[in-house]
């Protein structure tokens, strides 16, 4: 049974013992929070929110700094999917639990283990008045979006899930994230479409200052996913698309709005502690954003979670008590980015240091020179156990990419089991409006069920 004396008892408790200069205050509680913001860190297991808070952590004071995780932390969820899919599960199975409170089989999006519809909390947002949006970095059709915004058999339909967004576009009032590839097909222009159906279309960060604010939005800004943060021409994507949305949806009745760090879990992939951080930055960033709004709007609540983690990521590795995130601090590209750019050009001292952003050692630069001659000849080459890559990628730079992790890893003693998912508990952050439901060890489908009861009905 979950716990459910937390953050209001206990502020009411410390409210009661403060000094008399405050009896003459009230405290005001919502009795439903007026707008939801659900946000996923995807793949972001309890390794995730340790790094980071180091990562941040500055080097020049004696003390380790709270990051907005810990200061939000309410409690712990588990993860597993329907008993057909075993303990660990996939990102679908993960957001249809988060989505409709539903345990279901791993690739099903908002269907349950007969392969029937489930109710969203979108929906049952939208039903009720309350405007909607979604916001996430992989592409708007991704697992984790879709789950929340369609119902379909296989998480890799995307053709069809795209087509059931034009469908169904009355459900939706703020949609941002990537995705050309499926809404702009040789077969149909999605895009086309829903300017048609009165929605305002942007395809880059800057137009997002100049949408009116009395449309429905739809932007696309990738042709998948969105580059790493690290590689982005906004650094802070998410927050970016955050803000525009907070500005679009607010209304009488409220609004509902998902937020996915959808490249936390690619980081994770594809064992790349760096461009993990990356995104972890961008998140922390939107957070910090998200306290403010509560602050000025405390009929809100925010929850935050995993759908699951990944990679099995650890802080400390070959046997060292040590972790050294100061490498991953100095670091404004990612490891693909790197590789990209050594491809093109001989590996130099100079050149590694300036993308590096620290000096490489002979023996790392003799490593990555290997590694390119080894790519060239070894065509077949590609990320052992990670399934998102890309097995035509060229093999050179794959090579380049795969050392290049492995240098990183070395200097931080950053450890990986797995180029999948883990069946780990994974954080859940709360604040705002009836944060204090969340407090305590939880199921996935208990946020879920708990987000339902805050909109009144099921």
């Amino acid at each position: 049974m979950k716990c459910k004396i937390g953050l209001l008892s206990l502020s009411l408790i410390l409210f009661g013992c403060n000094d008399q200069q405050q009896t003459n205050q009230t405290i005001v509680v919502p009795e439903k929070p007026k707008n939801i913001i659900m946000v996923v860190g995807d793949g972001m297991g309890p390794a995730y929110i340790s790094a980071y808070r180091y990562f941040n952590d500055d080097p020049n004071t004696a003390e380790i700094e709270k990051t907005v995780f810990d200061r939000t932390l309410v409690g712990m969820s588990s993860t597993y999917p329907a008993p057909v899919s075993g303990y660990v599960t996939d990102s679908a199975a993960g957001a249809t639990a988060l989505s409709a409170g539903v345990k279901t089989y791993n690739g099903a999006i908002a269907m349950d283990v007969n392969k029937q519809p489930v109710t969203t909390v979108l929906e049952v947002s939208k039903r009720l008045g309350k405007k909607t949006g979604v916001v996430v970095t992989s592409q708007v059709n991704h697992a984790t979006p879709a789950s929340f915004m369609s119902h379909n058999e296989a998480r890799g339909n995307y053709d069809e899930i795209a087509d059931s967004y034009v469908d169904n576009y009355q459900m939706y009032d703020v949609v941002l994230g990537g995705g050309w590839k499926f809404f702009l097909r040789d077969d149909r222009d999605l895009v086309s479409e829903f300017k048609e159906l009165g929605y305002q279309y942007v395809d880059d960060y800057a137009a997002l200052n100049n949408v009116a604010k009395d449309k429905p939005l739809l932007g696309l800004f990738a042709d998948v996913g969105l580059p790493w943060a690290l590689d982005d021409t906004d650094a802070n994507r998410l927050k970016t698309m955050t803000s525009t949305a907070l500005d679009q949806l607010e209304s009488d009745k409220g609004f509902f709005m998902l937020i996915e760090a959808s490249q936390v879990d690619w980081g994770g992939h594809s064992n790349d502690i760096a461009a993990a951080m990356g995104e972890m930055q961008d998140l922390a960033s939107t957070l910090e954003m998200l306290e403010e709004y509560v602050a000025q709007h405390p009929d809100t609540l925010v929850v935050v979670t995993a759908d699951h983690s990944t990679g099995g990521m650890t802080l400390g590795a070959n046997g060292k008590y040590e972790w050294k995130p100061e490498v991953l601090r100095s670091m404004t590209h990612s490891p693909i980015y790197i590789a990209e750019q050594l491809l093109k050009a001989d590996i130099t001292e100079a050149l590694t240091s300036d993308l590096f952003s620290f000096k490489l050692t002979e023996s790392e630069l003799s490593l990555l020179s290997f590694s390119k001659s080894m790519g060239e000849n070894n065509p077949q080459l590609s990320n052992e156990g990670n399934p998102y890559a890309d097995a035509s990628a060229d093999a050179v730079k794959q090579a380049l990419y795969v050392n290049i992790k492995h240098i990183i890893d070395a200097r931080t003693l950053t450890g990986w089991t797995t180029g999948a998912h883990t069946a780990v508990d994974v954080p859940v952050f709360a604040f705002g409006s009836h944060s204090e439901s969340f407090v305590g060890l939880s199921n996935n489908t208990d946020i879920a069920n708990t987000v339902f009861s805050l909109l009144e009905q099921k």
